[in-house]
């Protein structure tokens, strides 16, 4: 690949994002426009933006290289992250908004009143968001390896600083509008290159064995596969990718996050039928790359750097100063993956250390809270090598799937789910999971059934983290939170009914209606209760009136909008 014009195209898309960012912090006047964007952002820019954010380097990247290393049945993982959406859709985005909860911690504490619950979450989330980290920073450090030969770790770097850089200034107003940005460079990237493609394809006869001069020793990618190893087991390997992606969307932190920015519960549904349009058209192209790939870059796989397919089929099949330029668009589109991904998990990570692990609350200590996010994966990105970018995403949706979808999916449905069941079911599915992804990456097996238990556990870690909350909520009928009936109303009754009224608890002397938050009644979080910025980006909480409710109590709760100053 020729850097002459793969490095400026790299170069552009740092800068674009970097500026998109600083508008975003422009418009950013309130601490809610901070937080959440002030619950003001449209179906169409929504979606755009979680579009942006999940089309990871494993949808990039990551399913061209298994589609050129394992074949079609690699198909499944498309079709799962898309169909993903499908539950969410149905079961979880409407209730989810509903609640005005702000982080999956504050949903868990509102539905079940308990803070231990509130903390366990808290774990289960930075876990899974730093597993979901580390191989976007891989894919980073292979994309400029395949580029420029640099040493891996100075991709990943790069991306950091940008990251840090543009969700620190802005928050969620700006990564909004520089994630739906990236979702419509990433699909240009593919689809403008993939024209000339299959015109270069067309007639012409491949050259099966084409020596990989143009790769570096090694690559993200490198090393024997591990949860895509299907060669002992294949069609349990199937069942325990279809599981895992599609139960595993509806838990995954930074795609939660971004429906708290819609205005209501119907809008929240409009962006997931949105979001199935934009990735389902996304997903038509990798598998095509990968299809290409076996027919012109066949020894990629023996190279084990099957995730470079991508970056580099432009200059095998066209060449010359159309293939330098299409594998520059398709380079940008690589590192704008990276880029969106990373910020989104970045976000909403930061967003629950800052709760519940910093020891103050407000936009400076935010900002000291997105340094934590990332730092850890990075290193984590820098040691652990030899897992594929789409693998190591996969074990992160298998780790969601076992832990937040049972949480989710019964707090918002299930009325008798209790505090000792919901934390029983995390640490029995979601730990599960977690020492199984971890035991698969250290190698502790690498051949017949118990490698691919390993590998893909939602088969059996998801059932065990729904079984262990219902039968340990059965068991603890006492410890059912006493403001279930009014908490599950509020999350599936329309706003507008609960405007108007209906079915609302009366209120006693004193009570407030309060505002966005299902957080505990002692968080700080953005429109628990108003809070004001004084000084420089700090926030200081308002005295709240005494409540003879907690803030989930009652569909009439309104969501508090009081004016802010500017967190910058």
């Amino acid at each position: 690949m020729n850097e002459a014009y793969a490095i400026p195209a790299v170069a552009v898309v740092v800068l674009a994002t970097v500026l998109i960012g600083g508008f975003g912090l422009r418009i950013s006047r309130t601490t809610s426009d901070f937080y959440v964007a002030s619950r003001t952002v449209g179906p169409r820019l929504n979606a755009a933006a979680i579009s942006g954010e999940y089309l990871s380097a494993a949808s990039f990247l990551g399913v061209a290289g298994l589609v050129l290393v394992h074949g079609p049945d690699m198909l499944w993982y498309p079709v799962g992250y898309t169909a993903g959406y499908l539950v969410l859709l149905v079961f979880v985005a409407a209730p989810l908004r509903r609640s005005g909860a702000y982080t999956l911690p504050d949903f868990a504490e509102g539905r079940l009143e308990s803070r231990r619950v509130r903390r366990v979450v808290s774990v289960f989330v930075v876990g899974a968001g730093w597993m979901y980290l580390v191989p976007q920073l891989q894919g980073a450090g292979l994309t400029l390896q395949v580029l420029t030969g640099a040493p891996r770790w100075v991709g990943g770097s790069l991306v950091t600083a940008v990251v840090v850089l543009a969700v620190a200034a802005g928050g969620m107003r700006s990564i909004t509008f520089v994630q739906a940005f990236q979702y419509w460079l990433k699909l240009t990237a593919l689809l403008v290159p993939a024209f000339f493609l299959l015109l270069a394809w067309h007639g012409a006869t491949p050259a099966p064995d084409l020596p990989a001069t143009d790769l570096p020793p090694t690559g993200a990618g490198a090393g024997r596969p591990l949860a895509t190893s299907r060669a002992d087991h294949p069609l349990y390997a199937t069942y325990g990718l279809i599981i895992a992606t599609f139960l595993g969307t509806m838990g995954l932190p930074h795609v939660v996050v971004r429906f708290y920015t819609s205005p209501n519960g119907r809008a929240a549904r409009r962006t997931t039928v949105v979001v199935l349009a934009l990735i389902g058209l996304f997903y038509l192209l990798p598998p095509l790359y990968g299809w290409l790939g076996r027919l012109y870059a066949p020894e990629l796989t023996a190279a084990q750097d099957a995730d470079a397919t991508v970056l580099l089929l432009p200059g095998r099949m066209i060449g010359g100063v159309v293939g330098d330029l299409l594998g520059a668009l398709v380079a940008g589109g690589a590192f704008a993956a990276f880029l969106s991904t990373a910020s989104g998990l970045t976000m909403a990570v930061a967003g629950v250390i800052n709760q519940d692990v910093l020891p103050t609350r407000g936009v400076r200590h935010f900002r000291l809270a997105v340094v934590l996010a990332v730092v850890f994966p990075l290193g984590g990105a820098l040691l652990v090598d030899g897992v594929p970018v789409a693998d190591a995403v996969g074990m992160a949706f298998a780790v969601s799937a076992s832990s937040f979808c049972p949480l989710l999916l019964l707090g918002i449905w299930w009325r008798r789910l209790t505090p000792p069941g919901a934390v029983a079911g995390l640490f029995a599915g979601g730990g599960s999971a977690l020492l199984a992804v971890t035991l698969t990456v250290s190698g502790a097996a690498t051949t017949g059934w118990l490698h691919t238990l390993l590998a893909w556990p939602a088969v059996w870690s998801v059932p065990i983290g729904f079984l262990t909350m219902i039968l340990v909520s059965l068991a603890t009928p006492d410890s059912v939170p006493p403001h279930t009936t009014a908490t599950m109303t509020r999350l599936h009754l329309p706003e507008e009914l609960r405007g108007a009224g209906v079915g609302a608890p009366r209120k006693g002397r004193g009570a407030v209606s309060t505002g966005d938050s299902v957080a505990g009644r002692d968080r700080s979080t953005p429109g628990a209760h108003e809070v004001r910025l004084q000084g420089r980006g700090e926030l200081r909480e308002q005295p709240r009136t005494r409540e003879t409710h907690p803030p989930t109590a009652g569909p009439t709760a309104k969501e508090a909008t009081p004016r802010q100053e500017d967190p910058r």
